[in-house]
């Protein structure tokens, strides 16, 4: 049982729908009028409790996630909306939508990262072995390999969960989209080629949906948006199967007729234009396979090109196109060994190094959306790289004489049957040029942290950090404008104190810096409050507005994000005061210590009017 599965128990009782802001759980209840307010308010953990704009305030203060977490998970995720957020981001360009891609495949992926960082060292092992000599018909092989390749064959099954819930859906109705997806049977349809829905064509890939990564986040995407329209106009009295009746077919159904013919006819275009590019020119058709190869391996269009490779092999007794693609592990293997030694994120380390070795491997999906695809810039450079060598293969036309294993174990495959040639020794030099070029161009490239755990040898630990030995540490103005105490605040949350200590600021300009040197530890995803973590150890949240949550987002538009170090004046999110002000919302500012009992006291200004930088709270230490 979890830490706050009580406090959650008792709270949920007559919830509506649920989501959550910084330091509160906001509530919309069925009848306010049969609350427990009284107990709530008593119970270990509560700060206090808020009634007040149709919504039912818990606050809890900085751990209000983990009690989120206990409480949905008590409710259901049907019953809570916070997830649901995700797929209503607002997107104004195309750099919106690659960045909305890059955030939900890296939440999608990031609860399974540690199996699926394990299962690919185990089908490494097993491969490590088949070229030791095991035999393929052992048993023990059979269980080493199945133990690693079972999740990689089923990956829509646990993409369809974490989508879900990303999503904001059932994880249940997700999951059994994605068997469907999967069902062993769609070979069967595929092989009947006129098999039509309402006239309309069936188009299977010619694999199937096993193993694929796009087509089961879209098809959930689509599901979340069906699901919340049958729950709206389904009666509550068969809600609890016609909803998933109708969600799963449709969104199912969906997904065939729309993901089919595109995944196809794309795998079938870039299979032909590939062929006529190595024709034309083999160095540029090198460049384009190796350089784009783990794009389409997310898509699902390689495998359009798969069977063009073992066509040729069994035809011709040889392929020049496929074989190109030798040196893609290699780079994200370079690349990630760099991470490793660059990054201080303990979790980064953790899963890096592995996921390195399984790229030695040929398996690339633990450090594509454990490492390189969160991190952007570190998959642009794995592309790049395989595109370089790739193209240099293309260029002796390096040939693979069989099929074969993936990473090291795909060296044999490119003996010819008169013996070790050219082609041998081109896929080993490429691909070790490619695992030196990733490392290098990798180690003069900034990081990013992802999860800002390793930081914190240097800003995070507060049991290193927090022991400060001056005895006065200022903070500065976050904001230009007029202070107020927190007393004065229309919100008891701020103003009685619960929450921390502190100030208030009435902006007059839309601009909030940093007030000391930190890192960000928290950056709501509605972007209307900020926590830092000073190189002190001082916890300061600046809640942009009262009640701003509401927004979800509008006329916020932040600077950095959560996991950053920024110095003091930088600039945090910028916001628009006068759309804030004519959307009925307050722009009054709570600038709080939340660490108070860290303090001796806590004194703010007394300046009636305050500037950016100029000095705002002191805090007296022990």
């Amino acid at each position: 049982m979890g830490k706050y599965t009580e406090l959650s128990k008792m709270i949920v009782e007559n919830v509506d729908s649920l989501t959550h802001c910084v330091t509160r759980l906001r509530f919309k209840l069925k009848d306010e009028g049969i609350a427990k307010t009284s107990i709530l308010k008593a119970m270990d953990g509560v700060v206090t409790v808020v009634q007040s704009g149709g919504q039912y305030q818990v606050v809890i203060g900085n751990h209000v996630a983990d009690v989120f977490e206990e409480v949905i998970t008590i409710l259901g995720i049907n019953n809570s909306e916070e997830y649901g957020k995700n797929s209503k981001k607002e997107i104004k360009n195309l750099k919106d939508i690659f960045n909305l891609l890059i955030d939900a495949l890296s939440k999608i992926f990031q609860p399974i990262i540690g199996v699926l960082v394990a299962a690919g060292m185990l089908k490494g092992v097993a491969a490590l072995f088949v070229e030791l000599g095991l035999s393929k018909e052992t048993g023990f092989y059979m269980l080493l390999q199945g133990s690693g390749d079972g999740l990689f064959q089923l990956l829509p099954m646990f993409l369809a969960w974490t989508s879900a819930k990303y999503f904001g859906m059932s994880q249940t109705i997700g999951m059994t989209i994605a068997a469907a997806l999967i069902y062993p049977n769609f070979g069967t349809i595929a092989a009947l080629k006129k098999a039509t829905f309402f006239g309309l064509p069936i188009v299977i890939p010619g694999s199937g949906y096993v193993s694929t990564v796009m087509p089961i986040i879209f098809s959930i995407w689509v599901a979340s948006y069906v699901e919340r329209f049958m729950k709206k106009v389904i009666p509550k009295v068969v809600k609890t199967f016609l909803v998933p009746f109708f969600t799963i077919f449709i969104s199912y159904v969906l997904t065939i007729l729309i993901i089919g013919p595109i995944i196809s006819a794309a795998s079938t275009l870039l299979g032909t234009f590939l062929i006529n590019m190595f024709d034309l020119n083999s160095t540029l058709a090198g460049a384009l396979i190796s350089g784009l190869w783990m794009v389409m391996v997310m898509f699902g269009l390689h495998w359009g090109i798969i069977p063009i490779y073992y066509n040729n092999i069994t035809t011709l007794g040889y392929d020049n196109m496929i074989a190109a693609t030798i040196p893609h592990s290699f780079a994200l293997a370079g690349v990630l060994l760099a991470v490793v030694l660059k990054t201080k994120e303990k979790k980064v380390k953790e899963i890096a190094i592995p996921a390195a070795i399984s790229g030695i491997f040929g398996v690339t999906e633990p450090g594509i959306y454990g490492i390189a695809i969160p991190m952007k810039k570190t998959f642009f450079i794995a592309c790049l790289v395989s595109a370089i060598t790739g193209g240099i293969g293309g260029f002796f036309k390096i040939t693979a004489y069989m099929a074969g294993g993936l990473g090291i174990f795909k060296f044999p495959t490119f003996i010819s049957p008169d013996g070790v040639g050219s082609s041998f020794w081109v896929a080993i030099i490429i691909s070790f040029l490619a695992l030196v070029l990733g490392f290098v161009i990798t180690m003069f490239v900034k990081i990013p942290l992802l999860y800002g755990e390793g930081s914190k040898d240097s800003i995070g630990n507060k049991s290193e950090i927090g022991k400060n030995s001056e005895k006065i540490e200022v903070l500065l103005s976050p904001l230009k404008g007029i202070v107020k105490k927190l007393s004065d605040v229309e919100d008891p949350a701020f103003s009685t104190e619960a929450l921390g200590q502190g100030i208030a600021i009435v902006p007059t300009e839309g601009r909030l810096v940093s007030p000391a040197d930190g890192k960000i530890i928290t950056f709501f995803p509605t972007n209307h409050a900020i926590a830092i973590l000073t190189e002190k150890g001082t916890e300061i949240l600046m809640h942009v507005g009262l009640d701003t949550v509401q927004l979800e987002g509008k006329h916020f538009y932040p600077k950095v994000k959560e996991g950053d170090i920024v110095k003091k004046g930088d600039v945090l999110l910028e916001f628009s005061v006068p759309e804030i002000l004519k959307e009925g919302y307050s722009v009054t500012t709570p600038v709080i210590i939340t660490n108070v009992d860290d303090y001796l006291d806590i004194i703010g200004t007394d300046k009636e009017n305050i500037d950016f930088g100029e000095e705002a709270i002191t805090l007296v230490n022990y």
